[in-house]
Parts: structure tokens; sequence; C-alpha cells
């Protein structure tokens, strides 16, 4: 039994919103006692998207969405922490209750609908990260999911404003266009869409850094071509496969099953990878892809680096299972990485495609 079991009764006798605060509220008082976590194995280290990467893991965006705890991320072991997703203004989101735990599933749905403080003050608080302190930069790789706001008039140029204020700062940036929880959100991800806001991005950055897009498990087959031949033809440099899914397996058991929303954690973890394997396919293994999506474990971390991950990430597992995942699954990677005969992690990209 780990500290965090003990505690997890009291955080689920709260709501899941609530639990979540003072979770960030912890890591945020606590992160200056936290000792840093810059010990990894060699053979965890990454280079993808031009970057350098201690270990595959991060956390995946949602977590952290106005950039309150990225370094207290980085302390408990994540090799990179994803920022957002943030609009240009800010906004409160859907009305509550909008987070609803399945705990019979080990999964979450959430209809939250990018609420976040806005722009403006995520800069602020990564201007303040960027500069020097005690003579030396902080280090650790930070991304920046962005969002548009549900009532602009124009997604496409919110999309550039998140590129031209935050890419200073972000050491890359997330197009988010697959949340289910933003009216017509998901009719961004067409192609013609997709190029626009690509070249609006690529456009609108003070400082040149990778551009990736996160895309739904929902995709029809045609669809998930057309993404394949943007990153093939456009400057994408990732694919982060994938976000929440309005699907509804039908081995759920939750009372909550049928909440409107996307399905996070273990229920999703078996589309998500079949979508992960056939992108690494049609891109013929030449376009970083970041898994995300039921990730609970080293053996479903490794699931996903075989299906054609360069890098993993993960969120609703730690809410039933604490943060000593994290140190857990980069023990027990190097232990599967002995056992297959591989020297390094990144040896395992894509094999069993």
């Amino acid at each position: 039994m780990t500290v965090y079991d003990l505690f997890r009764p009291i955080l689920f006798s709260l709501g899941p919103e609530l639990a979540h605060s003072l979770t960030l509220k912890g890591l945020s008082l606590g992160s200056r006692l936290l000792p840093s976590s810059n010990h990894d194995d060699s053979r965890l280290a990454v280079e993808a998207l031009g970057l350098n990467f201690s270990n595959p893991l991060g956390m995946a965006a949602g977590f952290d969405k106005n950039g309150e705890v990225p370094d207290a991320l980085l302390k408990l072991g994540f090799g990179f922490t994803e920022i957002g997703t943030v609009t240009p203004e800010p906004q409160i989101g859907n009305p509550k209750p909008r987070v609803f735990r399945l705990i019979k599933d080990q999964a979450l749905i959430n209809r939250l609908g990018f609420n976040n403080n806005g722009q403006k003050q995520l800069v602020d608080r990564l201007r303040q990260r960027s500069e020097l302190k005690n003579g030396s930069r902080r280090i650790g790789v930070i991304g920046v999911n962005l969002g548009a706001n549900k009532e602009s008039l124009d997604r496409i140029l919110d999309y550039g404003a998140g590129a031209k204020v935050l890419s200073p700062y972000a050491d890359y940036l997330v197009v988010n266009v697959s949340s289910p929880n933003t009216p017509n959100l998901r009719g961004l991800q067409s192609a013609e869409a997709l190029s626009a806001i690509i070249n609006q991005v690529r456009s609108s950055m003070v400082k040149e850094v990778p551009v990736l897009v996160k895309i739904a498990p929902d995709l029809k087959k045609n669809e998930i071509e057309e993404i394949a031949e943007i990153a093939r033809t456009t400057s994408v440099n990732g694919i982060i496969v994938s976000n929440t899914t309005i699907e509804r397996p039908k081995n759920i058991q939750d009372q909550y099953k049928n909440e409107e929303g996307g399905l996070s954690g273990n229920p999703l973890f078996e589309p998500s990878t079949r979508l992960l394997s056939q992108l690494y396919h049609l891109t013929k293994g030449q376009t970083t892809l970041i898994g995300v999506g039921g990730v609970g474990s080293a053996e479903d971390a490794l699931k996903k680096i075989r299906s054609g991950a360069s890098l993993v990430q993960l969120y609703t597992a730690l809410v039933y299972k604490g943060p000593g995942l994290i140190k857990k699954i980069k023990h027990d990677l190097v232990e599967l990485l002995e056992r297959d005969g591989l020297q390094n992690i990144s040896n395992a990209i894509g094999i069993d495609v």
C-alpha cells in the first residue's frame, strides 16, 4: 500500500474538480521541497522534435491548464509536461457538474469546455519561469496546448494569437482541434481547416518551435488518411494520438457511463493505440507521434511506443494510482527493455507496426 492509497479515499470523498484544485495547490506549495528528478536511466532518453527528453513519459494537457505547476511535475519525474489547453481570452467552461469518476472502469468523463484563465496570465507565468534564477535557467521540456474560445468569431486566428504570445516560452506548441466539449471544434480536423490553422500558427510564431496537432480517436478512415497527408505535406512536426473519445465501449460499467463528454482512462487504451499504429504506418514513421490514452503501467507505455509513439503521456491513471506511478513506470520500463533485449527505448519505436 502506498501513501496515496491512504489519501485517495479522502480525495474521492470530494468532487473531482475540488480534489484537482487541492492537488494543484499542494504541488504548488510543495514544489520547492521536491528534489529534482534528473537521474533517469540513460536507456530511457529520447531525442524527438529536435528536443532532448530524459525519459519518454509526459503529463498530458488538461491537468495544469494555467501553468501553475510545471516544475513540480518535472520534479515528480516526468520527462516533459504540457500546459493547457489555453485560449486567447479567459473562459469559465461548461456548467457544473462536468467531471465524473468512473471508478469501476478506472476512467473519467469530462465536459469541461476549455476552462482556463487565458493567455495573458500564462504568458506572465512562463515569462517569470524563463528568467534566470540563482544564476541558472530552469530546465525541462514544456509544451503548450492551444485552443480557441467558444464564442470566437475566427477560431483560426485564435490559434495564431496563442502562437504569437506563447512561442517565446514554449519548447513546443500543440494545436488542439479535437476536444469534444467545444461545439464544432472537431470540424477543424478537416484537411482544409487544419492546413489553414497550421499556416496561421507558423506565420504568427515569434520563435520557431515544433508544432503538433492533437487529434480525436473517433476519426473515420478517410479523415485519418487526410491527417497523415497533412503531416507529410505541411510543417506539422508531430501528432498527439489521442484526445478523449465520445464513444462508449460496451464493457464499461460505472453509473456515470452515459454522461456527456470525453471519456479517458482504461477504456481509451485500445482504440487510441490502434489509431497510433495506423498513423505510424501511414506516415511511414517520418512524423513524431505522442501516444496518450489509457496509459497506466510500463506495459501500456511500451505498447504505445512499440505501436509508433516516440513519447507517451498520461493523466487519468494518476487520479487512481497517484504520483508514485511515474517512478514505477520508469523503473519497470528499464526491466522490460532488458527482457526484450532492447538497448534503449528508442529501439522499440514502431517495431510492432
